[in-house]
């Protein structure tokens, strides 16, 4: 990473105005890394990472269903990947499969409007009382979102008519955001990565030909690295301390579903996935090289966190309109609400910090419908539109989006009885959207204090995102 930004004081001060000694900036930086991982969770449950689905959620569970804009996730019964679907649904399939396979996410995000600065009462002395804000510097290239490859792997064996099993590895939450070393809003965050990886094994029974139910367990572990370049006054001047997290937990979850078929052309599926609670440990380091020159170096420290991830409940329905057509409606709810603040402890410092949150609960809507062009081949298409849970009050630069549309078009190609190869397209687009936002940063240590130093930045973000899909089904 680029940290010529920590390594330029904003402006020099004279020491004889700054109210700190050493031990009050070693206390700040100490602060200064809890706080740091207070963002780091504040980005695992709340960033989209510009990918398929509302929140931090992912939807690259199936290429099958990616096709028609996932419309039928929890009643088209149709492959192995309907272990993560609606477990339920695996005692309708009529013989062993496996499918594997992912999707390859490529974002792009223009900004425009930037501007940013940072205000302290300890500029006032070196400007000769002129002002008390200073502007800061840096690029907005909009290319903070890697190209990401999201993979999965199922397997439903049906035992006999009406019970069977079913195991899946699959990555239900993630995002990632690497904005260039000298963002223009550094001081907001830089760069987040996390990742929720889960195993499933998942059981179910068919009572007769129209109702069967199902459940799974979830094994999850999320991983999270989190970077800000934090400014802060020193004795020395104004600089930049490059604060970075890195945490990690498991914890456990499951999901229910149910399918219910009146008729032979008509089916219903409704699948309720569990919230999940984590404590993240983290491992805290923040540097620069005004805390060398200060005798300090790199600073160390440990905080924990309680986050959970939210509940959501699908419902869909898949209706055979002849032998070719089939159409498909499908709607989600996720429970964001129960997300109101982030809550920080620090190891030695107790409660580091209480943000308010206030996030909505979220509602998405999806309908899609597939063609079967020949025996062999069948063609999809459909239409998502997902709504955000976070306000315009809580936006930040490491949750740029806003409601979503996602087009989607796919085809199912089976050669042999044995084998279906499917691929998909989607094209997702945001609504423009402002980020305003701004963070205050001063700290107490033995009675003392740092000069607070509030860092604004306000920018217009336009976010699209590609998705290219590809899956193996292989029935024994």
């Amino acid at each position: 990473m680029n940290n010529n930004a920590n390594k330029t004081n904003i402006i020099k001060i004279n020491a004889n105005h700054i109210n700190a000694r050493n031990s009050v900036i070693a206390g700040a930086v100490r602060n200064t890394a809890a706080l740091t991982l207070t963002a780091a969770v504040a980005a695992a449950a709340l960033t989209a990472g510009q990918a398929q689905a509302g929140g931090f959620q992912l939807n690259e569970q199936s290429v099958s269903g990616q096709g028609y804009g996932h419309a039928g996730r929890s009643s088209n019964v149709h492959d192995a990947t309907i272990v993560f679907g609606n477990p339920a649904g695996m005692s309708f399939l009529d013989r062993a499969q496996v499918s594997v396979g992912g999707t390859y996410l490529k974002a792009k995000t223009d900004i425009s409007n930037a501007r940013a600065s940072q205000t302290s009462p300890a500029f006032l002395p070196a400007t000769g009382g002129a002002t008390d804000t200073l502007p800061v510097t840096g690029s907005n290239e909009g290319d903070m979102v890697p190209g990401t490859f999201v993979p999965f792997a199922f397997y439903a064996h049906p035992v006999n008519d009406r019970l069977a099993f079913g195991f899946g590895v699959y990555a239900p939450f993630g995002s990632k955001t690497d904005y260039e070393g000298g963002f223009q809003g550094r001081n907001q965050g830089d760069y987040t990565s996390v990742k929720v990886k889960s195993a499933q094994p998942t059981v179910s029974y068919r009572f007769n030909d129209q109702w069967s139910v199902g459940a799974g367990v979830t094994y999850n572990r999320v991983d999270g690295e989190l970077r800000r370049q934090v400014p802060v006054v020193t004795p020395l001047g104004a600089a930049e301390v490059d604060s970075r997290v890195e945490g990690d937990d498991e914890a456990w979850g499951y999901n229910l579903g149910v399918i219910y078929q009146p008729v032979p052309e008509t089916t219903l599926g409704l699948t309720y996935r569990s919230k999940v609670d984590y404590t993240l440990e983290g491992d805290f380091t923040a540097s620069s090289p005004a805390l060398d020159q200060l005798g300090l170096g790199t600073v160390t420290d440990d905080a924990t966190l309680d986050l959970t991830t939210p509940e959501t409940v699908n419902f869909s329905v898949t209706q055979q309109m002849s032998e070719k057509l089939k159409l498909m409606f499908g709607a989600s709810w996720t429970r964001w609400s129960q997300f109101e603040r982030i809550l920080v402890e620090g190891a030695n410092r107790g409660e580091v910090t209480n943000e308010t949150q206030n996030y909505s609960n979220a509602w998405a809507f999806a309908t899609g419908g597939e063609y079967q062009l020949t025996p062999a081949l069948a063609l999809r298409a459909g239409l998502t539109l997902d709504a955000t849970p976070t306000s315009d009050e809580h936006r930040s630069v490491r949750i740029p989006s806003d409601d979503r549309r996602i087009f989607s078009l796919g085809a199912g190609w089976t050669p042999l009885d044995d084998l279906t190869v499917d691929l998909a397209y989607s094209y997702l687009t945001e609504r423009r959207t402002e980020i305003s936002q701004a963070k205050t940063d001063s700290f107490t240590v033995a009675g003392q204090s740092t000069p607070p130093v509030t860092s604004n930045y306000s920018a217009d973000y336009k976010n699209e995102a590609h998705g290219f899909g590809a899956q193996l089904t292989y029935r024994f």
